[in-house]
């Protein structure tokens, strides 16, 4: 199988009813995309980082009555779990797809990577302006990098929940969401800009 890109099905899983009924669709409409998407990222990054790096596709156990809102693929330099650790994600909401450097509540060492992210501030401001900063993965809600302020970052570092996932979100219909090739290319270079990050993220540990 070849990844060719997203379709309106595949977002629509997010309105049927029901546990049972939404993770069929996950696992039969979108997770093999995942696994190209993934298979490819997972190729490309080790290569850059000089690495090997890991696939986890969420699975969503942990659930047994409300089905899930999102659901995404995860890369990390770890082969057991990824929650812990720096990784990229890709994955999709209702209405768009996200393309993310995730720093999550459950990271290890979350002071100290935060506290180089406060301290390369100015950096994280020179990538695009139409990259988006998340501050809780479970929301669709982000900040335009423009409207960031050091204090976002500082909360990233302050409270234990806090979050910090920055990348891109695109819309359902937007064209480099359709085409398999335009996405895997965006993808790319969405984490091409990110691995100064993630390799800081890394080395703060």
């Amino acid at each position: 199988m070849t990844f060719n890109g997203f379709e309106q099905k595949d977002f629509d899983t997010f309105s049927i009813d029901g546990l049972e009924g939404r993770m069929e669709a996950i696992q039969t409409r979108i997770q093999p995309k995942f696994q190209e998407i993934g298979s490819y990222l997972v190729d490309y990054l080790s290569a850059q980082l000089g690495n090997e790096v890991y696939l986890h596709i969420a699975k969503h156990a942990r659930r047994t009555v409300n089905p899930p809102q999102d659901t995404w693929l995860a890369i990390a330099d770890n082969k057991r779990g990824y929650k812990k650790h720096p990784h990229f994600q890709v994955g999709l909401f209702d209405d768009h797809v996200f393309i993310w450097l995730a720093l999550i509540y459950e990271l290890d060492h979350k002071k100290a990577i935060a506290e180089s992210f406060i301290d390369s501030f100015d950096e994280l401001k020179e990538l695009p302006d139409n990259y988006v900063v998340s501050l809780d993965h479970m929301k669709k809600d982000s900040i335009a990098l423009p409207d960031l302020e050091l204090k976002d970052v500082e909360r990233f570092r302050d409270v234990k929940k806090a979050e910090f996932l920055i990348g891109q979100q695109l819309p359902v219909n937007d064209k480099r969401v359709v085409s398999g090739n335009e996405f895997l290319k965006t993808a790319k270079e969405t984490y091409t800009r990110l691995l100064p990050f993630y390799q800081k993220a890394l080395s703060s540990k």
